[in-house]
Order: structure tokens, then sequence, then C-alpha cells
């Protein structure tokens, strides 16, 4: 394993990114740039020696590609989310839907296609980490002693459950955060826009396909027909639809 950060004497105090890339001149390039944005860039570049790093150092976002020497990132995130909710955005092949799916079905927040460019991922960061932040923001104001109910469905905020008919229901962070933002606005459509927007930090840019897998899974898990779907319904050219009343069985 070769470090390439720089010595902690001359690392400023700032926001600690930590990449996971086996690719010196990539790690080396993405670090150069988010240094240059006065960010603290660890790298590591052997995946069974990610985990422990990870957890010592506690860094405040976790950038993690899938193959790696050691370990693949996919366990190495299925690892960390057994202990940590620490952001982290997967770089995962272009165009590979399995990839982003699985990235997020074990708990990625977001994904960026290699080749990664510095500027989509510094966004994608700095997205991610205003969402946390807020999400934190929310916390300490007890907003999130709030539940949602509707007919067999219960969505607790303060402890990231959701139960359907007399079910604990297993979600992931973000199709927990997409559940809940639908029910909120339920009986509103919501575009791809609107969705991305509140969940990321920034809009649909005609290609991401985060939010339509996510739905796909939701339906899957609270058994709603894709073909005809009653409970999240899909409006054409439009969005998104939560139906308050479907959910009685």
């Amino acid at each position: 394993m070769t470090e390439l950060s720089l010595p902690e004497s001359s690392v400023p105090e700032s926001t600690h990114v930590f990449l996971v890339e086996d690719d010196e001149s990539l790690a080396s390039l993405v670090k150069d740039y988010l240094t240059l944005q006065d960010f603290r860039v660890s790298i590591e570049g052997r995946g069974d020696l990610a985990v422990e790093r990870i957890l010592t150092e506690k860094p405040d976002i976790v950038i993690l590609d899938i193959m790696l020497p050691g370990k693949n990132g996919l366990d190495i995130c299925r690892e960390l989310r057994g202990s940590s909710q620490i952001p982290i955005i997967m770089l995962t092949a272009r165009n590979d839907d399995i990839d982003q799916i699985v990235g997020l079905e074990v708990g990625a927040d977001d994904y960026v296609a290699k080749p990664a460019q510095p500027r989509l991922l510094l966004a994608r960061i700095n997205a991610l980490l205003r969402r946390t932040q807020n999400e934190g923001e929310q916390k300490n104001s007890g907003n999130d002693n709030e539940q949602l109910t509707f007919g067999s469905l219960t969505i607790h905020r303060k402890k990231q459950e959701v139960v359907w008919l007399n079910q604990l229901i297993e979600l992931t962070t973000n199709e927990f955060d997409l559940l809940s933002l639908l029910a909120e606005n339920a009986g509103n459509i919501l575009s791809r826009d609107d969705l991305l927007n509140k969940l990321r930090g920034f809009g649909y840019d005609g290609i991401d396909r985060t939010v339509d897998m996510l739905i796909s899974r939701l339906r899957k898990k609270f058994s709603d027909d894709s073909a005809k779907p009653k409970r999240i319904k899909t409006v054409w050219k439009k969005g998104y639809l939560f139906v308050a009343d479907a959910w009685t069985e």
C-alpha cells in the first residue's frame, strides 16, 4: 500500500475526505483537486485495510471504489454500515446498473460513475455533506420525533424504522429517505428533479437513475405491482405520487 496523503503536520484542519482507491493516478488527481478546495484527504489503496483506518480516523465522508485488492468496496460499505452512518459515495463502472443498485442496497448514499471527474465528485461531496448536516440539525431541533401513518404503514423518523402490516420492513438509508419524502408529500406529484434536489442536493441530469432504482425496490418491498402500482404511482412525464389511502393491505 502506497500512502499518498500529506504529512499530518502539513494537513489543514478542514473537512476530512477518505478515498479508497487503488488507481494511484486517479487517487492523486482527486486528492490534488480536493486539497485545492481546502479538504483534507487520506488515501488507502487496499480494501482489506480500509475499514480499520476509516473507523480509526473517523473522516467526514468516504469515497469508495468497488474493485479493490484485498476486499471489494461493496463488502467494505456493508461492514462500515454495521457500526457507522458515515456518508459514503461509491465509484461505480459507467452505466453499470448492477453496481449502482447493489451499492445503494448495502448502504451507500450516492455513487459517481468512473472515470470520476473531480468537479462532479466535488459537487456530490458538497451535496451529501449539506444533506448530512441538515439531517443532524433536524434531529437536534426535535423534528425527528414526528411519525407518519397511512393505514397499515407507519414511518418512525426518529428510529429510522418503517412498519407495515405489523411487520418491520428493512430499508436502506436511501430507501427510507425517499419513502419519507414521498409520504410527506402524499397526494402531490414529485418529479425526479424534486426528489434528487431533496435527497442529494442537485437536480435531475436526464441520466441519473437513482430515483427509478429506489422506487423499484420500494415497490418490491411493499408488494406494489410494478406494472400497475397503486401505492407509489408513476405519473407519465411528471414524476411519482404517494397514494395515502392505498396502504391498508
